[in-house]
């Protein structure tokens, strides 16, 4: 049977954490303000299994399916968040967990960069899927794992601050998320997004 190492409801999909996550996923594409369900197992295979209950019981899209190397993910959303939750629940009762036996999320690494680089800035940016950093700028880097956390972290910074989403990696061994803008607001978004994982730990 599979082990839970995520299980992550989120109630409003922010608009720049939704534009990010459609600019890579397969699936369907979500849209702003839709629930979302970000389910991560190991072994990875079994969420296939999962995946056929979550889309059977209830009327949800989904956006991720991911086999990887140790871990298996799926995210669906709705504009219905009773059924992207009752599809969550679904999904717990065939592994016969709950949601309190996923993995806490543990913060492994966190940092501002104030006035970013020109230099530093272009080698972000060859490998970015979401908003350019620019020269000048603050950059909140942050690391954890499980993965699949990255995108709540994301989504509550987005919350609390202008900011702008320039990546956020939820699949692997572990997750990162980079943010940039003015330093007030970076910091503002910063705290959010620990306290965001803090809160499930």
């Amino acid at each position: 049977m599979a082990d839970l190492r995520s299980y992550i409801f989120i109630d409003q999909l922010q608009p720049k954490t939704m534009c990010y996550l459609g600019s890579w996923i397969r699936g369907y594409l979500p849209k702003s303000d839709m629930a979302a369900m970000v389910i991560e197992v190991v072994p990875g295979l079994h969420i296939e299994g999962i995946t056929d209950i979550a889309l059977k019981c209830v009327d949800v899209k989904p956006g991720i399916l991911i086999v990887e190397r140790q871990f298996g993910y799926l995210e669906f959303h709705s504009d219905s968040t009773a059924d992207v939750v009752a599809g969550g629940e679904a999904v717990l009762e065939t592994l016969n967990a709950t949601a309190a036996d996923a993995m806490p999320p543990e913060i492994l690494a966190s940092t501002i960069i104030k006035r970013v680089d020109d230099y530093h800035a272009f080698l972000i940016n060859r490998n970015k899927l979401g908003t350019m950093v620019l020269p000048g700028e603050s950059l909140f880097v942050l690391e954890m794992k499980p993965a699949s956390y990255a995108i709540v972290a994301t989504n509550e910074a987005e919350k609390a601050s202008d900011v702008k989403v320039v990546d956020y990696r939820m699949i692997g061994a572990t997750g990162r998320v980079y943010l940039s803008g003015p330093e007030s607001d970076v910091r503002a978004a910063a705290r959010a997004a620990e306290e965001a994982l803090e809160a499930r730990m």
